[in-house]
């Protein structure tokens, strides 16, 4: 066994370089062909992922090797040698063993235990069965592999230890919230109906959000997994809609994930921004086929009580603003707060004009933007808050968050009209928050290359977790106790597979001894007939099973320790002992190699 593997992963490479060095469906066949047209390599697969490189072969020649495997994998995934070499991680023979079921394992995940990767390593194996690439070698790691991965899950609790990278990228999303009670009520939109988004839906059914649009280049492959989505039993309302249509469905979505096979950006920062400046569509209007009414709007209302004034309007920081008279109420008749005329009713008495200097000093507040409220020298908080939800001053619409109205004497009518609003319009669950502003779109790209374009998150209201975060996320999370199980069990399986591949390598020379031992008794028992032609069928077949029983036994004790002595580090020399004891033709040994690659490579071998 000389099996060699080069690769770079996110353990060696910065996510930059993983994207830009990501591969194709096409550039994967093109890579394996290439790989096996070189001269050191005889069978090939390549195991790629959102995180990971890795271009496994069975070599004869170490340095050559690495030099042509390192080479092919700056071709074909286009970033130049001399850059992409410093990031490149090179494992060998019984050390490469122990890094491909490891990953196999969960080990090596961005996310320790994920299971998904198993799926990766099942579709690894199967590329290389169907290009003809995947020799013996080949198939019995990646076939052992998935053994040892399914083992490590079921033996031993690392599941415990991390989760997949969706419901990881979910975790970072919710922030301080549970997955379950963030999702509530949400809507989400997946990118693409390939594997990843496929298991990325299934886990936004299953963690409670209650409507998912999925968006696909094929209509059909969209319309399928909406389809599972709905038979799944979660209650979420799934449905299929065309690329052309992600704008519009960006105003409607709390959360979009996306990971398809794009080699460009699917979301641009515009994309994003113009969704976010529209107004979002309450959850389920889409569907009446018209808008609800509104609720009864009111004239803004200020009130004065004592020295103090209240103005529900977001960015006023007026403090001791008197209007006309201590300990009188007063009714603003019109919604406008800057215009001479605008009417006051104070205490029933009858119209006066606002005084022009509060006026001034009120608009001169909003406009410098400040969002505190001083009432009779308590300073509160003040926060957006949905349409309908609050006090209709001006163009804004606010509230005083945390405070109860009633102990702030608001006695005006907005108070009672956004009470009303509120038991009206469904609320929300709560946000989290980027840099103090409510989240209006969160946002988890798996892509490699990425979807969606980094510079969104310096757009208000965006919060963005792609690989890179995840990455640096990972980093922090504590590792389970189960991890050291798994690695017991990697450490076993590694050395038994490799006993194992050192005994079946010598196992075509004891086959052709075998054969060769055959035929001498072939020859012998012919030879016989010749001088003894008298002998009947019945002493001829006793001559002949005598005969070789003679050489079976003579051959047992050799062949067998032979074998054991393979097995063990250092044997691999004994099967050229072998060949040169009994003068073995070696295009025989050969003959016997080839034959058994070939049962290999049939259909009873395929990854399952």
């Amino acid at each position: 066994m000389s099996l060699l593997v080069v690769g770079l992963s996110h353990r060696s490479a910065p996510v930059s370089v993983l994207e830009r060095a990501s591969l194709n469906a096409d550039a994967k066949a093109k890579l394996l062909h290439d790989t096996l047209a070189a001269e050191p390599a005889a069978e090939a697969t390549v195991l790629a992922t959102c995180n990971r490189i890795e271009l496994y072969a069975d070599v004869d020649k170490f340095h050559a090797g690495v030099a042509e495997l390192s080479t092919l994998l700056a071709q074909h995934s286009g970033v130049a040698l001399e850059e992409l070499t410093p990031y490149l991680y090179v494992h060998y023979e019984d050390r490469a063993v122990h890094h491909l079921f490891s990953v196999a394992c969960g080990l090596d995940s961005m996310v320790v235990g994920e299971g998904q990767i198993l799926g990766q390593i099942k579709d690894a194996l199967a590329l290389g069965q169907e290009l003809h690439t995947a020799g013996r070698l080949i198939n019995d790691l990646f076939q052992q592999a998935l053994r040892v991965g399914k083992r490590a899950h079921s033996e031993t609790g690392i599941d415990r230890a991390g989760q997949s990278l969706v419901t990881f990228g979910l975790e970072q999303l919710a922030v301080h919230l549970p997955v379950r009670e963030w999702a509530v009520g949400k809507r989400a939109l997946v990118l693409g109906a390939g594997s990843m988004s496929s298991l990325a839906a299934a886990t936004l059914a299953r963690v409670g959000f209650a409507e998912i649009a999925v968006a696909n280049r094929t209509a059909e492959r969209a319309e399928r997994l909406a389809e599972i989505l709905v038979a799944s039993g979660t209650g979420v309302a799934a449905r299929a809609v065309a690329m052309s249509a992600v704008a519009d469905e960006l105003t409607r979505v709390d959360v979009v994930v996306s990971c398809t096979g794009a080699t460009g950006l699917v979301l641009t920062a515009d994309d994003v921004a113009a969704a976010v400046s529209a107004p979002q569509t309450p959850a389920g209007l889409e569907d009446r086929g018209s808008a609800p009414d509104p609720a009864p709007q009111t004239p803004a209302g200020l009130s004065v009580a004592g020295a103090g004034l209240d103005v529900a309007e977001a960015g006023l920081d007026v403090a001791g603003a008197p209007l006309g008279g201590a300990g009188n109420r007063l009714d603003v008749a019109e919604a406008r707060l800057g215009g001479a005329g605008s009417r006051l009713d104070v205490g029933g008495a009858g119209p006066e004009l606002v005084d022009a200097g509060v006026v001034a000093r009120l608009v001169a507040a909003a406009d410098g933007g400040r969002r505190r409220l001083a009432d009779a020298g308590a300073v509160r908080v003040l926060a957006a808050v949905p349409e309908g939800d609050g006090c209709p001053v001006g163009d804004g619409r606010a509230a005083i968050a945390g405070v109860d109205a009633s102990s702030l004497e608001l006695h005006g009518t907005w108070a009672d009209q956004g009470e009303a609003a509120a038991q009206r319009q469904p609320r929300r669950g709560v946000r989290a928050q980027v840099d103090g502003v409510a989240v209006r779109l969160a946002l988890l790209d798996l892509a490699m290359p990425r979807d969606i374009d980094a510079a969104v998150h310096r757009i208000p209201g965006v919060r963005l977790v792609d690989i890179e975060s995840l990455a640096e996320a990972s980093a922090d999370a504590p590792m389970a106790a189960d991890v050291d199980a798994v690695r017991g069990i990697v450490a076993q399986e590694v050395a038994a597979f490799g006993a194992a591949q050192r005994a079946a390598h010598i196992t075509p020379t004891v086959v052709a001894l075998r054969a060769m031992a055959a035929e001498v008794v072939a020859m012998e028992v012919a030879r016989l007939d010749g001088r003894v032609p008298d002998l009947d069928e019945r002493q001829r077949a006793e001559v002949t099973q005598t005969v070789r029983r003679v050489v079976d036994k003579l051959l047992h004790a050799p062949t067998v320790r032979v074998k054991q002595l393979a097995s063990e580090p250092g044997g691999a020399g004994y099967a050229e002992a072998l060949r040169e004891l009994f003068d073995l033709d070696p295009q025989t040994v050969a003959s016997v190699s080839r034959a058994d690659s070939a049962d290999t490579n049939d259909d009873s071998g395929r990854a399952s």
